[in-house]
């Protein structure tokens, strides 16, 4: 199979279905194509992270990230998510693009399931829950569960506010944390709280690695 120029790829996560009524309680935002591409772009050729290994991506949602990294000729994506809807949308859009490395799991990334997939993957990659209005923390959580199910590394998003934060956490696991770049996160007005059409976060994309 050719190897996808970043902007292939980016021109075929466009087609990936979202969210029909996202839920605000799962704070169920998608990953835009342009994020997820440049994401995934880097994690495959800057760090080769991607290619025949194993991939748990949490929290998924539609699956974009898993679909792009499957794209990308890893060995198989597992999609972890809560929501049975999320995961609904997420296999129309495996079955549309007609991927046979990617599978999913409905669970509660939070709960002991998790547990019993310690260092069961090469990479992890996530946008997790922001860890705002009611989920406060929940950024964390997501990160010690995807460090414990993580071989090689993690690669994940987080507000950039919460930067020194993740760094006094990564210093305490024993964790090496790069910031691989920073990013404006667009998000669009998808709740009726929402008073602007879009609001620009900052967010880091970072990788976890073990030292």
């Amino acid at each position: 199979m050719k190897r996808l120029k970043l902007k292939e790829l980016e021109s075929l996560l466009q087609r990936v279905d979202v969210f029909e009524q996202p839920k605000l309680l799962l704070e169920q935002y998608p990953t835009s194509p342009h994020i997820a591409a440049h994401m995934l772009y880097t994690i495959h050729t800057t760090f080769d992270d991607i290619e025949s290994k194993l991939i748990g991506d949490l929290g998924c949602g539609c699956g974009v990230l898993s679909i792009g990294a499957a794209m990308l000729d890893a060995g198989l994506c597992v999609g972890f998510d809560i929501d049975e809807g999320a995961l609904n949308i997420f296999n129309r859009n495996v079955e549309e693009f007609e991927l046979a490395n990617v599978d999913m799991v409905q669970c509660d990334v939070c709960s002991a399931m998790t547990n019993k997939l310690s260092k069961a993957f090469d990479t992890i990659i996530m946008n997790p829950p922001f860890g705002t209005k009611h989920n406060k923390g929940v950024d964390m959580k997501f990160l010690k569960i995807a460090l414990d199910m993580a071989r090689t590394a993690v690669y994940s998003l987080h507000k950039t506010s919460t930067r020194n934060h993740i760094q006094k956490k990564a210093e305490e696991w024993k964790i090496k944390m790069e910031v691989i770049a920073e990013l404006r996160y667009d998000l669009s007005a998808s709740y009726k709280f929402h008073k602007k059409k879009s609001i620009d976060i900052e967010v880091d994309f970072i990788r976890f690695s073990f030292k």
